[in-house]
């Protein structure tokens, strides 16, 4: 089940059902207030979102579920993973987190919400996730902002119940020239997991995964090898 960045959608992993093995079912979370859910309004706060996914994935629990979320989609990956283990007894088999500064690490000061439209697209574009042709088109923008808008909201208001711990195992990646997210950072997420925890870099920065799909989800298929697809042994 995969979690998109602050703006994404469930598009964003799409050229991944082409990298994974028969076996492997990719999902993908689509956010309210976009694309196919485009006339639903948006969330602009974790508690309700992290609720609202973790019902609507009961259904899919009566099988081996691994969460991938990459920047604002770790920390709501995470906290839909703490919903399914408090609220329905229910554990991951593997963690994935990318581009994400652990929750127990300060939150960042900025207020980008709260920018007009041109500063709040500018500071994203230059993370490297804003597709030049929606930066240019009138209409895109006035489609993607309120999303856009909404997801950053989540991303700097959000706070992690102190001491929160999931007990899945947690891979935590990263680019290692993003300027976001620094190894610091990363390696604090092994203080929310009762399991076992890998930090691993790729070359590239905040949107490294774009270029390093390939290698990014070989190493995903190889850890989940280690603890059992459906219809292996674990």
């Amino acid at each position: 089940m995969c979690f998109a960045h602050a703006g994404g959608s469930a598009a964003a992993f799409r050229a991944w059902a082409g990298l994974l093995p028969h076996d492997v079912e990719l999902l993908a979370v689509q956010y309210p207030g976009r694309q196919d859910r485009i006339g639903e309004p948006c969330m602009d706060s974790m508690e309700p979102m992290a609720v609202a996914i973790a019902g609507a994935l009961l259904p899919f629990l009566d099988r081996p579920v691994a969460f991938f979320g990459h920047s604002l989609g770790a920390a709501v990956a995470y906290e839909v993973a703490l919903r399914l283990e408090q609220a329905h007894g229910t554990g991951l088999a593997h963690l994935f987190v990318s581009g994400c500064s652990a929750p127990s690490r300060p939150r960042p000061s900025k207020e980008l919400h709260l920018l007009d439209d041109d500063g709040l697209l500018e500071a994203l574009g230059a993370l490297g996730g804003m597709d030049r042709e929606v930066l240019a088109d009138h209409d895109l923008r006035s489609l993607v902002l309120p999303a856009l808008r909404a997801d950053v909201r989540i991303a700097e208001t959000y706070r992690a119940t102190p001491g929160s711990r999931t007990g899945a195992p947690v891979t935590a990646y990263h680019g290692d020239t993003d300027a976001s997210v620094g190894e610091t950072d990363v390696l604090a997420w092994s203080e929310h997991t009762a399991a076992d925890f890998a930090a691993i870099p790729f070359a590239g920065g905040h949107f490294y995964l774009n270029d390093r799909a390939p290698e990014l989800v070989a190493d995903v298929v190889a850890r989940l090898d280690h603890v059992g697809r459906p219809g292996q042994a674990a």
